[in-house]
C-alpha cells in the first residue's frame, strides 16, 4: 500500500468519506488517510488513495460523478 496514489484531498472528513464510498462502490478499494495534526486537530487534510492501477478511473469518477460544492 506504500505505492498507492492520492486522488482526492480535503480538510473535511465527510467529503473524503463521500469520495471514498463512491470509489468503493465502483470496486476500487480506496483508503482514507488522516493527515490532521494530532495536537490541535485544526489543520491538515484527509486523503483518499487508490492502487496505481486505478488512478485514471478514480479521477474520472471523481470528476464526472461527484459534486462537492
Amino acid at each position: 500500500m506504500s505505492n498507492w496514489k492520492k486522488v482526492y484531498s480535503s480538510e473535511f472528513e465527510y467529503r473524503a468519506k463521500i469520495v471514498n464510498d463512491i470509489l468503493e462502490e465502483a470496486g476500487l478499494n480506496p483508503v482514507i488517510l488522516k493527515k490532521r495534526d494530532s495536537s490541535y486537530n485544526n489543520f491538515g487534510n484527509y486523503e483518499v488513495k487508490v492502487n496505481p492501477d486505478h488512478i485514471l478511473l478514480a479521477l474520472k469518477i471523481i470528476t464526472d460523478e461527484i459534486d462537492l460544492r
